[in-house]
């Protein structure tokens, strides 16, 4: 086998900036976030949610920190704002839907509004993505958002992450739950619906 083919497998993960490291550990965080949730699913102990929300935090972080990398070096490229989203769809999306579930949120309506939740996050990462440089003007920065940006579904971690503390989950989650038809709703999952329709409207956030 030739160099050549030998080092083709690494060749994509030579064009990688530092700040696509970054980005890797956000999604890696996101993912370690759906595996506590999920040992938590299976083993009951409160202390997999802690963790779960932890790696969230951590993941906005690295969120955070992969942006002011390329800033201080210069270099952006479109594969890394993909990257960017794509991580952002599993930690700050995907991630806080399953947080909710794993805390007692799984009414049938329940998983309507988280999926809707997510969609919404997909829906505006992807409006970004197309008009990042619409937005940007001659500057060349984009200087204000159009809808919240995903990774502030952070504080809906946060709340869920207290009601752990305070032993709110399941049966004992805040504000108990209503039927409907005979199928079930935590009104706390609304809080998931207002953070979805803020993402996907056309309120303008300036960006810090």
């Amino acid at each position: 086998m030739s160099t050549t083919n030998r080092n083709k497998p690494f060749s994509m993960i030579r064009e990688f900036q530092l700040a696509d490291w970054f980005t890797l550990a956000n999604a890696v965080c996101g993912t370690g976030a759906l595996f506590s949730m999920l040992t938590y699913l299976q083993s009951g102990d409160v202390t997999h949610v802690y963790f779960a929300s932890g790696m969230v935090l951590a993941a906005f972080i690295f969120d955070v920190l992969d942006g002011r990398i390329a800033r201080w070096r210069q270099k952006h490229s479109i594969m890394g704002r993909e990257l960017d989203s794509l991580a952002d769809v599993i930690s700050f999306g995907v991630a806080p839907a399953v947080i909710a579930y794993g805390c007692g949120m799984q009414g049938l309506y329940d998983r309507i509004i988280l999926t809707g939740f997510v969609a919404c996050g997909v829906s505006r990462l992807a409006r970004y993505n197309v008009t990042a440089d619409e937005l940007s003007g001659e500057s060349g920065k984009v200087k204000f958002f159009e809808g919240t940006p995903i990774p502030t579904s952070l504080l809906l971690v946060l709340v869920l992450c207290v009601a752990a503390y305070q032993d709110a989950l399941r049966d004992s989650l805040w504000f108990g739950h209503v039927l409907f038809g005979g199928f079930t709703l935590h009104p706390l999952v609304l809080l998931f619906a207002l953070s979805g329709s803020l993402m996907v409207s056309r309120i303008r956030f300036p960006k810090f």
